[in-house]
């Protein structure tokens, strides 16, 4: 198994608030762990609420003894939600920060995801399949049947989510399947909102080499605009 990330500005922002990580060896009690985070928040709010919240998530995976990979990555991320909450009290100019987050961790065929927000994250094998489930107002429109599924990623309130790290709402989901091969795409809204699925599963699943793959998706994102900061890890299963 071996894995490759890449994060870019985009055409129109002025900064990345996007934050990546991933790491083939273990974390902690974890076999692997990899993680996208797409900040929110006016100056520099975005940008420290998602770099804390990864390096400080990451660091406390690695300490914790905890040998239920689930209730470690909620307990961890639960934490960093509370810090980050303090923060803002404490400091009123980082008030209204928050982040979004993806993250798994694989074990054997397991895969394990978490998420808050509208990261997400996709499994892809002869098919690509969207597993994390946005929180966000245009998903329960969708839900709720409102709206049709390929109308989502055009909707004019897309960017709005409805749970965030950082906010009072920040209980994470979980997802579980097995895989042997394939690959997991976790990436940001940068990404998706700039890419139909059927795309994505065509650059996902070429037969270009890992690292091709992640630089024809920042490409193709730019190409259509880059309204936003762009970033992903693809994780290739089964090697």
């Amino acid at each position: 198994m071996r894995s490759v990330g890449a994060s870019h500005i985009g055409k129109v922002r002025t900064e990345n608030q996007d934050v990546i990580f991933f790491s083939d060896q273990p974390v902690g009690k974890l076999n692997n762990l990899y993680i996208v985070a797409d900040g929110m928040g006016g100056h520099q709010a975005g940008g420290y609420a998602s770099s804390y919240t990864v390096e400080r998530f990451v660091e406390l995976l690695r300490i914790s003894e905890n040998e239920d990979v689930i209730e470690s990555m909620r307990q961890a991320i639960l934490t960093v939600n509370q810090e980050l909450l303090n923060k803002c009290r404490e400091d009123t100019s980082y008030a209204g920060m928050g982040t979004t987050i993806v993250a798994a961790t694989v074990c054997g065929e397991q895969v394990v995801v978490m998420n808050i927000g509208d990261s997400r994250l996709y499994f892809g094998d002869k098919e690509l399949r969207q597993i994390t489930v946005d929180h966000s107002y245009v998903e329960e429109l969708v839900q709720a049947g409102a709206i049709e599924r390929n109308q989502s990623r055009l909707h004019p309130r897309k960017n709005l989510i409805t749970r965030a790290v950082g906010a009072v709402s920040a209980e994470p989901d979980f997802f579980e399947f097995t895989a042997n091969e394939g690959y997991l795409l976790l990436c940001s809204d940068g990404l998706t909102n700039m890419i139909a699925d059927d795309e994505l599963k065509e650059l996902l699943l070429d037969h270009s080499q890992l690292e091709n793959k992640a630089s024809q998706l920042i490409n193709r994102a730019n190409e259509y605009g880059g309204k936003d900061n762009i970033s992903l890890v693809i994780v290739e299963l089964g090697n």
